[in-house]
């Protein structure tokens, strides 16, 4: 990065168990074990609030994690952003490129590998996994590409829409999705809900409320959104919005 060019500033926005703004000219690369030749940020995490933990990494030439990721009652997911990337889990191979993922249920460990020499750019997710009270279903690996999944109309608007990346199954206890927004497309009301949110933005630009609060957002920016935490967004700009975003669902509040 070098000497600045201009005072110290930031677009980042934390407030701790409530929302969070962070843009990628603010994010600190990360050593973590197992990662080689990766640049890797940890974005949300408990300290921040959230009940998972969210990073963004580049791989570069070489870059890999063949140590494993993943641990008992830990579930994971890794979606490509940028280049390719050959995960595995269970002795079985998957060659993710731009809009690829891969998610593994407690118990099954991923790998990861750049394959291709310029770089790779991965989106990674980890959360402890919660059992149906009968453990009468578990979920299984499930890979796929966002480009393979169709696209449905967000709550009958047609210039909003969703896609779901894992199965609409019980024994899943969340679920990733994206949300495309066409410039001027927008949320029907404000939502204020139960579930917790960690959002990469993947194309265009917004603006966001965030506990009534209105906040500019675009490519590259990540958010963490609480529970309760009142949400919506505008798409503005000459492209559409779109982010990636995980969800809890499928269990019942505890006490």
């Amino acid at each position: 990065m070098g000497y600045p060019r201009d005072l110290l500033s930031s677009r980042s926005i934390i407030k701790r168990g409530n929302f969070a703004l962070i843009p990628p000219e603010g994010q600190v690369k990360n050593v973590v074990p197992g990662f080689e030749n990766c640049d890797l940020t940890i974005l949300a995490s408990p300290r921040l609030g959230a009940k998972f933990v969210d990073y963004v990494i580049t791989m570069h030439e070489g870059g890999k994690n063949l140590q494993g990721y993943g641990e008992p009652g830990v579930e994971t997911f890794v979606y490509c952003m940028e280049g390719q990337v050959k995960a595995s889990a269970n002795d079985e191979a998957f060659h993710l490129t731009q809009g690829g993922y891969l998610y593994c249920p407690s118990g099954v460990t991923m790998y990861l590998e750049n394959a291709q020499t310029a770089d790779t750019k991965l989106f990674l997710y980890k959360q402890k996994y919660t059992p149906l009270p009968d453990n009468s279903r578990t979920p299984w690996v499930v890979s796929g590409n966002v480009n393979e999944i169709a696209a449905i109309d967000y709550d009958d608007m047609a210039n909003v829409k969703l896609q779901d990346l894992l199965p609409t199954d019980l024994a899943f206890d969340m679920n990733f999705h994206i949300l495309a927004f066409e410039p001027g497309g927008c949320h029907p009301f404000v939502e204020t809900h139960y579930q917790e949110h960690g959002a990469i933005m993947l194309s265009g630009e917004g603006v966001y409320n965030l506990d009534n609060e209105w906040i500019p957002i675009k490519k590259g920016d990540y958010l963490y959104m609480g529970p309760y935490v009142p949400q919506a967004t505008y798409a503005v700009g000459r492209e559409p919005f779109a982010y990636l975003y995980s969800k809890d669902c499928n269990r019942d509040a505890s006490l």
